[in-house]
């Protein structure tokens, strides 16, 4: 179960990161794996008590992204890149946490709809398959959606593919029009 409160790690002047939970020492391998367990991490210096948690996460996108655990192509690096020396760099954060929150929304719709269709549902021994399945898609995701899906016959909302259409094409008009105020 994920904690809501963040997970506090100090960075001592030796540059060695400290678990204030645990007492002990962690390496930034340690910080990915409580991320993609789901809990938050702050990041402080000990001295001054800046906030190091960007500068930290990144540097584990970086390690991750040179062992050949490749997620972002060079066309979108090369993108963010831009994206800092031009006027659009206001936009580009916002337009990423959507863009994210769209990905796990439509994941976690994609499961549930695979368990609607599914024949096998209805099998002994599905639920236990079908976590292993959830465990699966976390590991591979980095804990992006939710899981489990809303099983059927449960209080969720009932959706039609054209209303999730019509949601995205709203979506989309919203993000274009403030792209374009932006660019005035």
């Amino acid at each position: 179960m994920a904690d809501d409160t963040p997970l506090l790690i100090k960075r001592y002047a030796s540059r060695r990161l400290y678990n204030t939970e645990t007492s002990d020492y962690v390496t930034l391998e340690n910080i990915a794996a409580f991320i993609r367990d789901g809990r938050e991490v702050q990041i402080v210096d000990l001295k001054s008590g800046d906030d190091l948690t960007r500068q930290y996460l990144l540097q584990i996108i970086a390690e991750h992204e040179s062992k050949g655990e490749s997620v972002l192509p060079i066309n979108v690096l090369t993108d963010l890149v831009r994206s800092y020396t031009s006027s659009a760099n206001s936009v580009v954060p916002q337009f990423l946490a959507m863009s994210f929150e769209m990905l796990q929304n439509g994941q976690s719709k994609m499961m549930e709809n695979m368990g609607k269709i599914n024949p096998m549902a209805t099998m002994p021994g599905f639920e236990a398959m079908q976590a292993q399945q959830a465990a699966f898609l976390k590991a591979m995701t980095g804990g992006m959606g939710s899981w489990p899906p809303a099983q059927p016959g449960t209080d969720a909302p009932k959706e039609s593919k054209g209303e999730d259409l019509d949601e995205i094409k709203s979506q989309l008009a919203d993000l274009q029009a403030k792209l374009a105020r932006m660019n005035k």
